[in-house]
């Protein structure tokens, strides 16, 4: 297209020379970048613009370069034609490229021009409508925000310069009540022409209500933008991994830090990509205390825990008379609850603390989010179920596990129809987020929060049952080597110098399990529930590993019917179970005397014959085939390390001296 001919045919069939009609008709056949300063001169003709400029913004936003003519249009074209024409060109370019990545791909480029990315033309229209909606003059003002933040927030992507684009929108309808926070501030600049463009060019509203705004208006806007704020908040979270509940734990146990390995604590605060996240979130978080939302009182407490889960609240906003219809993103708060704790604790900032427990207060959070296909809602909001997770260490750390007092609980009756104790279903379900959540940092963190949470139930009858349902019926070989590790620290725990129960100083005269518990139907409970001003403890006697030696060292002998893919199949599936349950009896037998008091009688001749002799051979035989090559490398996977590890646990415990197996 020859420019200078361009330049002339928008210059001179400017109307009147024109109709309107036929003159868009000439702009949108001749646009390119080298017109758009000459357009833009044409376009501070204000009336030529109220009826012409919104129907260029689809065409302009695709252009490089254009900013300068939208932003013209903001200011001087009809606010209401032009928001609807944004709000439609931002749905019609979500669908046609907006969900190629952030680095989207130049394939497509025309006369060596780029092509303009969506993140760069979501952020020029939402500038847009910083201005456009300042600019309407009408009793209802709220109708027409409420409507454009469904929009934004449909087509939002959770990067960082889109989240920077809401956040400029927000403070700029909001009326910037106070600066953002200094602290932890987000290192991405979009440029805002609400903020640093010139007011004084805006236009009048054509058609400006001769009714005055409704008194309401000014509340229900600052709602709806506060409700707007909780749901990309929850967004962003949800598709941005700020490593919460890793970080807490290495803040809580600096000496589990692996010296020389670069800590996620350092990570955050050395590494550009990342520190951004919590410079974005830091962002967002200010921003929703700028819009009211800034303590942490039974009102907001009780909205997470007792009421709905409401994951849209802006679709819910239409002719709404009262700010209090309209709801918050319950996940987007859960999320602001864990920052709150979260950055009081590792940065010692001043930000409000929940009055809550574990019990009852975050055990019917956790219900609240995983009662219904749990992991399906894992994998769906993995950033509020970290949030969740990290809300529940910061408790624990507090030592606000329950509001009933220990002794009260230890004292409690059991009975063979009592139902599953809180402690087992909150167990249960944080194991839940151990087995599916998607990063393996967080699934580490739930592990260790529901042993803490183990650990802190004052009956230990209520823990031995709930390790036995673990070993006895969860399918996953990680989550039953962590009821193997709970298990070693609760016999650490008991002490050498406890006393078991009344039961177990009865003489014993043989090795068998006393009858195992049927923990799906509440039948026979394991074990004698201690009593407050006691020392009994089914941990310190041999009542525990009576309950528990068959699900922790199984019957092996079905190893024996398999062939050789099938061996290395079971092998590589329950390798974390078996290793750890390897080193249990390393942890045992090494040390038999001073294990003794909770060893049952025979317990080694047992565990020889129907756990360790199979197990050994077929170990064995997957170690000859892989020498032999029978078994190839891509075959094997991630097994040979698992292999030579767990050989050697099997000799060394063969050879250790409280371990009776037959030379």
């Amino acid at each position: 297209m020859d420019s200078a001919k361009a330049i002339e045919a928008i210059k001179e069939a400017k109307p009147p020379a024109t109709d309107r009609f036929t003159y868009l008709t000439i702009v949108e056949t001749n646009l390119s970048p080298a017109v758009l300063p000459t357009l833009n001169e044409v376009l501070q003709d204000a009336e030529l613009t109220q009826e012409i400029g919104w129907d260029l913004v689809y065409n302009l936003v695709n252009l490089p370069g254009s900013d300068e003519c939208l932003e013209t249009i903001a200011r001087l074209g009809n606010p209401r034609e032009v928001i609807l024409k944004v709000l439609e060109t931002l749905e019609l370019l979500s669908q046609d490229d907006g969900y190629q990545s952030d680095d989207e791909s130049e394939a497509g480029e025309t006369n060596s021009e780029k092509a303009v990315p969506f993140k760069s033309k979501f952020i020029t229209l939402v500038n847009m409508l910083s201005i456009l909606h300042k600019r309407i003059k009408t009793k209802y003002p709220s109708r027409f925000l409420a409507t454009s933040l469904q929009t934004i927030y449909g087509t939002y992507r959770p990067n960082h310069e889109m989240t920077a684009a809401v956040i400029n929108l927000v403070h700029s309808l909001a009326g910037n009540k106070r600066p953002p926070l200094p602290s932890r501030k987000s290192s991405v600049n979009v440029a805002n022409p609400d903020q640093h463009g010139d007011a004084t060019k805006n236009a009048p509203d054509p058609e400006a209500d001769k009714e005055t705004e409704h008194p309401t208006e000014s509340a229900i806007q600052e709602r709806l933008l506060l409700s707007f704020a909780t749901c990309i908040l929850e967004s962003f979270v949800n598709k941005n991994d700020v490593a919460w509940a890793p970080r807490l734990l290495e803040f809580y146990n600096p000496e589990k830090i692996v010296p020389g390995r670069k800590t996620l604590m350092a990570r955050f605060r050395e590494e550009k990509e990342l520190s951004e996240k919590d410079g974005a979130v830091g962002q967002l978080v200010s921003l929703i205390a700028d819009l009211g939302l800034s303590c942490c009182d039974n009102k907001f407490l009780s909205q997470i825990i007792e009421g709905p889960v409401d994951t849209d609240p802006l679709f819910k906003t239409e002719e709404v008379s009262k700010p209090e219809e309209i709801g918050l993103s319950t996940g987007g708060c859960v999320i602001l609850l864990a920052y709150w704790v979260f950055s009081t604790a590792v940065f010692d900032s001043d930000h409000p603390v929940p009055d809550m427990h574990i019990f009852p207060e975050h055990f019917a959070m956790l219900g609240k989010f995983l009662q219904d296909d749990a992991e399906e809602q894992i994998q769906k909001a993995p950033g509020t179920v970290q949030a969740l997770i990290t809300i529940g260490l910061w408790l624990h750390d507090k030592g606000l596990v329950s509001t009933v007092p220990k002794a009260t609980l230890a004292n409690q009756s059991t009975s063979p129809d009592e139902p599953t104790s809180d402690y087992m279903n909150y167990t249960l379900l944080v194991t839940l987020i151990a087995v599916f959540h998607p990063q393996l940092h967080v699934r580490n963190a739930a592990s260790c929060l529901a042993g803490l949470v183990l650990h802190a139930d004052p009956a230990d009858d209520d823990r031995l049952k709930i390790l036995y349902d673990l070993l006895e019926n969860c399918d996953y070989a990680s989550l039953k080597a962590c009821a193997v590790t709970w298990l070693r620290e609760e016999l650490i725990a008991a002490g050498p110098n406890a006393q078991p129960t009344a039961q177990n100083l009865a003489p014993q005269t043989n090795g068998a399990a006393l009858p195992s518990p049927t923990l799906q139907t509440g039948a026979a409970t394991p074990g004698t529930r201690s009593r407050a001003g006691t020392n009994m403890n089914v941990f310190a006697g041999s009542q525990a590993l009576e309950t528990v030696q068959y699900v922790v060292f199984p019957n092996m002998d079905s190893l024996k019917e398999l062939d050789l893919p099938e061996l290395v199949n079971y092998l590589g599936t329950n390798s974390p179970f078996i290793l750890q349950a390897a080193n249990f009896g390393l942890f045992l037998w090494s040390s038999a005397d001073k294990w003794r008091r909770v060893l049952p009688l025979n317990l080694d001749a047992t565990v020889k014959e129907r756990w360790f002799a199979p197990l050994k051979d077929a170990v064995e035989k997957v170690k000859k085939a892989v020498d032999s090559n029978e078994v190839g490398s891509e075959e094997l996977g991630s097994l040979q390390f698992d292999l030579d590890v767990l050989g050697d646990r099997l000799s060394r415990l063969e050879a250790a001296e409280g371990f009776a197996v037959e030379k």
